[in-house]
């Protein structure tokens, strides 16, 4: 355990949202023990966590990835796992280096096995800590509740974007819808901040134009892509073509997207619940959970949403300015949830 990261002074705009991880979000107990994943860059808000349950007196281990393994990481050192196997709550607060999805879902994997409440801050930093993760989870999760009510019982989404995209999403009753709104449950962990309702689809068609962020490593590359997007032509589930005036980044995407035999299929479809979030601010941690659509092509989270297949990789790519229909009924306008309708 590293003792250093308590002793860390940090900035005290940080705690609001720290409150909220641990208290809201998590909702950890005196009785309950948790275990901190965590790196030297987000030392400072691993800090602000760390002051947060010492207020509420719970067991805790704090691990700094590179005081045990070199970066990047291959796999989650043993002495992190076993720790973590032992613990009701855990969080995960560091940024991701290129080849690193290996390790996390190892990580993932014991969060799942032993039902742990887990938050998960991918490239988390201090912006996030001061702006999604100060919402108000109770509303952000009332509001998701009763989108993923409707989801359920809805068999197409159609959605629509003045930046081009016409894209249509087949769903099935055999594949689960999922909430992760910040309210985090032992059945499934989630990003914080939270506010999303993901499944993965039947089968999806049409053009989706990412006019706002994609994910991965390649989101800490090129952030916000708005004058760049990337315009993506899927065709049964899978990814047919793809355009955009930056070459760089449409040959990592597509590199990333044809890693495995599944890297270019659909795995994720979801909306953003997070009305607390004003504007895309070219990070995807937050900016997936912005109001609107976003699809990730790879790993459908099988273990959750009960899809047959599995991918090695996971980009999540997300658009702006959404109108969105559920069988025929509109639940958004540019952009805006149409509360009435659901």
């Amino acid at each position: 355990m590293s003792t250093e990261i308590s002793s860390i002074e940090f900035d005290t705009e940080l705690s609001n949202g720290a409150r909220n991880a641990v208290r809201d979000c998590l909702r950890l107990k005196p009785n309950e023990r948790i275990t901190i994943i965590t790196d030297r860059e987000c030392a400072e808000i691993a800090a602000s966590l760390v002051h947060e349950i010492e207020k509420i007196g719970s067991e805790h281990n704090v691990f700094v990835m590179e005081d045990y393994a070199e970066r990047p990481l291959k796999n989650m050192p043993q002495t992190i796992l076993d720790d973590l196997g032992r613990s009701q709550v855990s969080i995960f607060a560091a940024i991701t280096q290129t080849g690193e999805l290996g390790s996390r879902i190892q990580m993932t994997s014991v969060v799942n096995t032993n039902k742990i409440r887990h938050g998960h801050m991918v490239n988390i930093n201090k912006q996030i800590m001061m702006e999604g993760m100060c919402a108000d989870f109770i509303e952000v999760d009332r509001i998701s509740q009763r989108l993923v009510e409707k989801a359920r019982a809805t068999k197409v989404i159609k959605a629509k974007t003045p930046a081009g995209t016409d894209f249509v999403a087949e769903l099935s009753p055999h594949l689960k819808w999922l909430k992760t709104s910040g309210i985090i449950s032992p059945d499934k962990w989630g990003n914080l901040p939270g506010g999303e309702i993901f499944t993965s689809p039947n089968n999806t068609n049409g053009l989706f134009v990412v006019d706002g962020v994609v994910g991965d490593y390649l989101c800490q590359k090129w952030g916000d892509i708005q004058k760049h997007p990337l315009f993506i032509e899927v065709v049964e589930n899978r990814i047919k073509t793809v355009e955009c005036s930056n070459k760089e980044l449409l040959k990592e995407f597509m590199d990333y997207t044809h890693t495995d035999e599944n890297s270019d299929r659909v795995g994720e479809f979801a909306i953003g619940t997070n009305i607390a979030l004003k504007s895309i601010i070219g990070h995807i941690l937050q900016d997936e959970k912005f109001p609107g659509i976003h699809i990730a092509f790879g790993h459908p989270y099988a273990d959750h949403t009960g899809q047959n297949w599995v991918s090695t990789t996971h980009i999540d790519c997300v658009g702006r300015n959404f109108d969105i229909w559920m069988d025929d009924i509109q639940i958004m306008e540019k952009g805006k949830f149409i509360f009435e309708n659901f």
